[in-house]
């Protein structure tokens, strides 16, 4: 519930926000929506104290292990950064750092892992979400597959559930989930394995069909370059440093349990150092596309040869046999004539392009 509140007051007072429609998405009252906004403990307060007479050497570094501590992973620009934002308190990062060092809390070999990226992000929020399954571990009763959805403008985790498997259905029940409450994104981008990148010819899945259908677009990592979806696998380094190692977890639900507390901490106080220390939450927005009620109706072009899937994904198009996915079956698709190339046509299923075929080919 906490995380709940935090995030509808978050994007409650942002500009121009529409607070019927995040009470809708929330599920809460109006009433309710207004009541946490006018409670002062969710409040973006600051802790930093007026003045901090008296400081010693020896209190500083004990502020500074006192985060460490709270914060394994955290290195000397986030505790840094953090150490100003809440106590007042200014530290160089390489002062940080050495006190780290001085009580043994980094290793030579994590310094030397450290690594700057040339980095890309899209302008707005929910221009792209990059989405991937987190490598699955054991519990003791079964194993774990961390679903992870990212955005990519805001590096905001929009889903973090612990699965027990990787199958569409799975997926599909947190994305909606996920689009009842954040909105629909422009673009989902994946890598090239189940349950999004394959089902048959054509490479369409049973959850790409669905995604297609609400007018999501889809794109795929190229094959061996998983640094195409780099934020969400840079996410997984994160949750892997700070959640997942030196613990073991009982079952998914106690897995899930350290997710959202870990996922809050992520998207709300957690200094993000490729946005200039500041956190996920502050750069992000839901998006203004609501999930709808209902499956929009699939409208093409004047001009399109429309044919309906068959069984098997084979569709027929002047005396041709082609064939889709099998999970086209029983989709309308429409077949494109390109002007510029005689016999040529382009392929879609609602907005998304399927391939393109030649009338001349054998």
């Amino acid at each position: 519930m906490i995380d709940q509140r935090e995030e509808f007051v978050r994007f409650a007072r942002l500009p121009d926000a529409n607070v019927s429609e995040l009470c809708r998405r929330f599920g809460i009252s109006r009433k309710t929506g207004y009541k946490w906004l006018g409670r002062d403990s969710v409040q973006d307060c600051s802790r930093r104290p007026r003045s901090s007479p008296g400081r010693t050497g020896e209190q500083v570094e004990r502020q500074v292990l006192a985060v460490r501590e709270q914060h394994p992973a955290w290195g000397g620009r986030k505790i840094s950064h953090v150490l100003k934002r809440d106590l007042g308190l200014e530290l160089a990062p390489s002062t940080v750092t050495a006190v780290l060092h001085r009580h043994g809390c980094i290793s030579k070999q994590a310094s030397e892992a450290s690594m700057r990226w040339q980095r890309f992000e899209h302008e707005q929020p929910n221009s792209l979400w990059q989405m991937d399954f987190k490598g699955h571990f054991a519990t003791a009763s079964q194993r774990c597959h961390p679903l992870t959805v990212l955005d990519d403008h805001s590096r905001f985790n929009i889903v973090l559930q612990a699965l027990g498997n990787e199958q569409h259905t799975s997926v599909q029940t947190v994305l909606q989930g996920a689009f009842e409450r954040y909105g629909l994104p422009d673009r989902i981008n994946t890598d090239n394995g189940a349950p999004w990148g394959t089902g048959g010819q054509g490479g369409v899945t049973t959850l790409a069909v669905w995604l297609i259908r609400l007018g999501v677009r889809l794109g795929h990592s190229r094959p061996w370059h998983p640094q195409t979806n780099g934020k969400d696998e840079r996410f997984h380094r994160s949750l892997k440093a700070e959640v997942l190692a030196e613990r073991t977890f009982g079952d998914l639900h106690e897995a899930q349990k350290h997710f959202e507390r870990w996922r809050r901490v992520y998207n709300f106080h957690r200094p993000h150092e490729a946005l200039q220390m500041a956190t996920p939450a502050s750069r992000y927005r839901p998006s203004p596309r609501p999930m709808p009620a209902q499956l929009p109706a699939i409208e093409y072009q004047a001009g399109d040869l429309v044919r309906k899937v068959q069984k098997g994904g084979w569709i027929s198009v002047r005396g041709r046999d082609l064939r889709l996915s099998w999970s086209l079956a029983g989709q309308p698709v429409a077949c494109r004539p390109l002007a510029d190339r005689d016999a040529v046509f382009e392929i879609f299923f609602c907005h998304q392009k399927l391939r393109e075929f030649s009338l001349n080919d054998p």
